[in-house]
């Protein structure tokens, strides 16, 4: 019993002893793992900063450049007409002039509808359809992309200052705060977009905007039965319950009148709707179908006298364009909390949607958009916005599809909007003082309809459960809470998925695929057979102090399992391979895991090796001591293979030096 026991101790000492200075494979010595490469401090900070603020290089061409000509070249990055402009001919021209007309007719009553979803005077909507345009043609750098006001920010909006102010309270002051939160809107957007924190936006996950949407999307509809029917009262509130109730409580301000036309008008821009779907080149009839009704809606309410008869008009429209609002932007203490609040929030969701909607079009023509130049670029048109009698505007879906599907070549079919709204404001606006609100309700509910995206939640449901609770928190929190509370409570919900990801990161066991050179997940490729005796592990996420311990207790799991596995087989586990690969970084914490794990395995008799270890890593291994007087740089290597084969020739060379001394 003394002699297996003695056996057994130098067997261990056998296995714990290093490996061989030469690792030898078919007579050639292995590769080795480059250990003494170590940057600069002040580089690696630069390097890490410019991954994080610039991971596109934007200014990557200019190093070679004079420096008049770099500065020339800066100047168009920051404002890309310089860019396009010098370049525009009379072929691009009357393509940008057809999409420029065709969104100018969707942008009149869109405009005026989002105006009143948002207990604005409709006279605003047009303003906002006028300078910020403009504004981003020179600094925006999608061609794509067409400028306006859009529902969803326009009800969140409102939903924030009535909490402080109503429309019928106060109009003065409630217009005053819509003016200053599209002035901070235009701050934190140019700021964002100046100082490359696009990153801020990316917490907002596509499930998350889905699900707000759609949600915000489902509210407006409902708020819409306000001008279907034709009445006069309604919540300030955008709950479901609370839009429900109003309806019902106000039933005797019902009009069979507005009801009637309201249908009418639905089944027309439906209709319109259903014709593009089925003959995608007549896509301009559902583009001006909107326009055609509101046109429409007004000369039947003119002639049959609709404001005395049940169908409420929107009223008096002035002439001339958009005065100065600088002089009204508020920055009283007591209403600054509630101006930031609603311009951050806002700000995020517009950029959000028009950075997404730039993107995706911009995939379809095979050409690329800057995020963060498009920050500074709506940062600066709501900024201007907001001197001039605009409240937050973006890049809408609805309107930069039509402006896409008219053939637009530039950010000039914006310019051309912008001159028709000019010429509506200064000889055209009084003329829509009758159109019906029921027209506007009946516009703005087919706009939304197509916001709620069932296939996508269907989508998200089969490939992804945990997505689709985040899109259903989004959905729900807006329908029965505040669409801040749905906001947030996606967000938040987001949040905690990616810290998830980050404190309990994925450890696999890696085995060979017969035939070939390469180790895979044993749990996804079942045919992959372990190395007798020798247990290798894939870490694949930076090891951090939030995950360190739930590694060092992943690892000594994996351990004692392979043990049970390998006595039950009648040999011994020898040697633990950690593949980092996939380990981009190690703190503190992380080297005193690597540490920790080593005592406890060398205490069993187990040696771990390391393979294929990022610059980032081995820059803070090295002098830490972990590599050079803990583990041994010979137990470092470049791969799998290379490292399996240095075990089993040090085994074998130890256990040929114990039968000589036996």
């Amino acid at each position: 019993m003394g002699t297996e026991a003695r056996d057994g101790d130098d067997d261990r000492r056998l296995r714990a002893a290093p490996a061989p200075a030469l690792h030898l494979h078919g007579g050639g010595a292995l590769p080795e793992v480059n250990l003494s490469t170590r940057r600069p401090f002040a580089e690696k900070v630069w390097s890490d900063l410019a991954e994080t603020f610039f991971p596109d290089d934007p200014f990557r061409g200019f190093g070679g450049l004079p420096p008049a000509r770099r500065a020339w070249c800066a100047l168009k990055y920051f404002v890309p007409a310089l860019d396009w402009a010098p370049r525009y001919r009379l072929a691009k021209f009357k393509y940008d002039l057809l999409a420029g007309v065709t969104i100018a007719s969707l942008a009149i009553p869109q405009g005026i509808s989002y105006a009143r979803l948002a207990n604005l005077p409709p006279i605003i909507g047009l303003y906002s359809s006028f300078v910020p345009p403009l504004l981003y043609a020179v600094f925006g750098s999608s061609n794509n992309l067409a400028v306006g006001t859009v529902a969803a920010a326009s009800l969140l909006l409102a939903s924030i200052v009535e909490t402080e102010v109503t429309a019928d309270e106060n109009p003065v002051l409630y217009l005053q705060l819509f003016y200053t939160a599209a002035f901070f809107t235009g701050l934190f957007q140019t700021a964002l977009g100046v100082f490359r924190l696009g990153l801020i936006v990316d917490f907002l996950s596509r499930s998350t905007i889905t699900g707000f949407m759609g949600g915000t999307a489902a509210i407006i509809i409902l708020q819409q039965l306000k001008g279907l029917l034709g009445m006069k009262h309604f919540t300030t509130k955008t709950d479901v319950i609370s839009v429900l109730h109003s309806i019902y409580h106000y039933r005797h301000e019902w009009k069979w009148q507005s009801a009637v036309l309201g249908i009418c008008f639905l089944l027309f821009l439906l209709s319109s709707q259903h014709l593009r779907k089925k003959l995608p080149k007549l896509f301009w009839v559902s583009a001006v179908a909107p326009f055609m009704v509101v046109v429409i809606g007004g000369v039947f309410a003119f002639l049959v006298k609709g404001d005395e008869h049940g169908i409420p008009i929107v009223g008096n429209l002035k002439k001339g364009l958009n005065p100065l609002s600088i002089s009204q932007l508020t920055f009283q203490s007591r209403h600054m909390k509630t101006a930031v609040k609603a311009g951050l929030l806002s700000g995020i969701l517009a950029l959000a949607e028009g950075i997404a909607v730039g993107r995706s079009l911009a995939m379809v023509k095979n050409e690329q958009i800057d995020g963060n130049k498009e920050m500074i670029a709506f940062g600066i048109m709501n900024i201007a916005g907001s001197f001039t009698s605009c409240y937050l505007t973006t890049g809408p879906f609805s309107k930069s599809a039509v402006n896409f599907h008219a053939g637009c070549k530039t950010p000039m079919s914006n310019v051309v909007m912008s001159v028709c709204i000019m010429l509506v404001l200064l000889f055209l606006a009084p003329l829509f003082k009758y159109t019906p609100l029921v027209a506007l309700s009946s516009i703005i509910v087919v706009a939304m309809i197509g916001l709620i995206k069932v296939k996508e939640f269907c989508h998200l449901y089969k490939v992804d459960k945990f997505d689709f609770c985040i899109c259903m928190v989004a959905f729900l929190g807006v329908v029965f809470f505040t669409m801040v509370t749905g906001l947030g409570a996606s967000v938040g919900l987001s949040v905690v998925r990616a810290l998830l990801y980050v404190a309990r990161p994925t450890t696999c066991k890696l085995g060979s695929i017969a035939g070939s050179e390469s180790f895979r997940d044993v749990k996804q490729y079942p045919q992959a057979k372990s190395v007798p005796g020798i247990l290798v592990l894939q870490l694949g996420s930076p090891i951090y102090f939030i995950n360190a311990g739930y590694l060092r207790e992943r690892i000594l799991r994996w351990v004692e399992d392979e043990e049970n596995l390998c006595k039950g087989v009648g040999h011994d586990l020898q040697y633990v391979i950690l593949d980092l690969g996939g380990v981009t970084s190690v703190d503190n914490s992380g080297i005193g895991m690597l540490s920790e794990v080593h005592k406890s395995l060398e205490r069993r008799g187990i040696t771990i090796a390391l393979t294929n270890p990022r610059l980032e890593v081995t820059e803070k291994l090295m002098p830490s001591g972990f590599i050079r007087d803990i583990l041994g740089e010979e137990w470092v290597f470049l791969t799998i293979k290379d490292a399996i084969t240095a075990c089993r020739y040090a085994l074998q060379t130890f256990r040929r030096k114990g039968e000589d001394e036996v």
